[in-house]
């Protein structure tokens, strides 16, 4: 799930380079829905090159302070 990757995300040293194609999917709905800003591959490339995950938007870092505080 990409609220997941973002998770993961936020506890590695960034410029993350990711290659799993999932991981790049998730990459592209967390660009999408403003949450990070990253390089993506172009879709003719998507099998040949990396997504680059730059940084996590303020609007990500809320995101990820909004799962912290929900209760179980």
């Amino acid at each position: 799930m990409p609220m997941d990757f973002l998770k993961k995300v936020e506890h590695e040293t960034l410029p993350l380079t990711v290659t799993d194609p999932m991981d790049i999917r998730n990459v592209a709905v967390l660009v999408a829905a403003g949450l990070v800003e990253a390089i993506l591959p172009e879709e003719a490339e998507a099998h040949d090159l990396p997504a680059v995950v730059l940084r996590i938007t303020p609007h990500g870092r809320g995101e990820l302070e909004r799962m912290c505080d929900r209760p179980l």
